[in-house]
């Protein structure tokens, strides 16, 4: 199998799954239990959270453990929204976050809110200067993802961050930077709430983590129970999950300038040998370099995910969270249909090969030679 969709989930080392392991079979105590078994894990939790943190460049008294990069997006901008309730009800946002972000925002307009969605360009790019002049003085909050998981197009959230105290020194700045975990340090972006999710840097489904800086005054809980992660979010640790995230931050930090050196080049590699193919366009400006988002304008997009599966080749047709729905940010871009219909989404990992990218432009060229365009 040649699998390059790491933006939907990435493969799980051995090292990562052996960490897990231990923790089922071995070191399976809760951390709130007041025995030394219980009391000798929570030590343990601890310093998982100081990996993690690491990764992000962050202090570990700011981070707390959640169940999903969707959990983060959902509190953090619940959170916001209860902070700054008395200064207005309006949220700002773009037309291309992750529905984790626009489904919160749609349901907070039920409640009476006013959100501004941000449309970006033709390229899928939005200006620091695009977001600051939608903010007003009745803001909570602004939400602008660092990273678009279907463009690879790269926002620029710590302009907004310098900028946002002049526009209003009271609007909070949240982050979804699942796609980016690895790439940024959380005190160089600025954001008050980032959101960073395991499974996209090998580590566990299951966990995740959110950020709060320190102009965030007593977030609101997502959730109400027991009071773990210091009163912020209930629920008994995933010990086992947690470990997995630990020790996948740790592998990724060890290697991150070998990883970013390869992901750069491979996406370069990628990017010439496909857009070699006839009829294969580029979609959109993305400069994230593991995310590679083209078309086979007039061969639908779904025909080709489907012939290349077959074959052992795994690529998508955009977000793997739209579950076979359009693509909300394919449509922001008012693509030619023929072009906005043959979109797919090529995603790399520190795996990925120059090698698998030569197999897969081969079954796409193959694809496009034998197979009638239906557009």
């Amino acid at each position: 199998m040649i699998y390059l969709d790491h933006a939907a989930t990435t493969p799980v080392p051995r090292a990562v799954a052996d960490a897990m392991y231990a923790v089922l079979t071995e070191q399976y105590a809760n951390p709130s239990s007041q025995y030394p078994f219980g009391t000798e894990m929570k030590k343990r939790v601890e310093g998982w959270r100081e990996q993690v943190a690491a990764l992000l460049d962050c202090p570990a008294e700011g981070l707390y453990f959640t169940s999903c990069g969707t959990e983060g997006d959902n509190w953090a901008l619940r959170a916001a929204a209860w902070q700054n309730r008395h200064l207005g009800r309006h949220i700002v946002t773009t037309a291309v976050e992750h529905s984790a972000v626009l489904e919160t925002c749609r349901q907070l307009e039920q409640e009476g809110w006013e959100v501004t969605y941000l449309p970006p360009d033709r390229e899928g790019n939005l200006s620091a200067e695009q977001v600051l002049e939608a903010v007003r003085p009745d803001t909570a909050a602004v939400s602008v993802m660092l990273v678009n998981n279907e463009l690879g197009a790269v926002y620029p959230v710590a302009d907004i961050a310098r900028g946002l105290p002049a526009r209003n020194p009271k609007t909070v700045l949240h982050t979804d930077a699942v796609q980016g975990l690895g790439t940024f340090s959380a005190k160089a972006l600025g954001a008050d709430f980032v959101t960073v999710s395991a499974h996209k840097i090998g580590g566990p489904k299951g966990v995740g983590a959110l950020y709060v800086g320190p102009r965030v005054k007593n977030p609101r809980p997502l959730l109400a129970g027991g009071g773990q992660e210091r009163g912020l979010r209930s629920g008994t640790e995933a010990t086992a999950q947690v470990a997995g995230f630990a020790k996948a931050a740790e592998l990724r930090l060890e290697r991150r300038e070998q990883n970013r050196a390869h992901l750069a080049a491979l996406w370069a590699y990628a990017r010439e040998k496909v857009l070699d193919i006839p009829d294969m366009v580029p979609v959109g400006g993305g400069t994230a370099s593991h995310i590679l988002s083209v078309s086979l304008a007039g061969w639908p997009s779904q025909n080709v995910v489907n012939d290349l599966g077959a074959q052992g080749i795994c690529v998508s047709a955009g977000s793997a969270c739209h579950q076979g729905k359009p693509s909300h940010v394919v449509a922001s871009l008012k693509l030619p249909k023929r072009v906005a219909a043959g979109v797919i989404r090529l995603s790399f990992g520190p795996e990925t090969t120059f090698q698998e990218v030569d197999a897969c432009a081969q079954a796409l060229r193959r694809h496009h030679d034998t197979r009638m365009p239906m557009l």
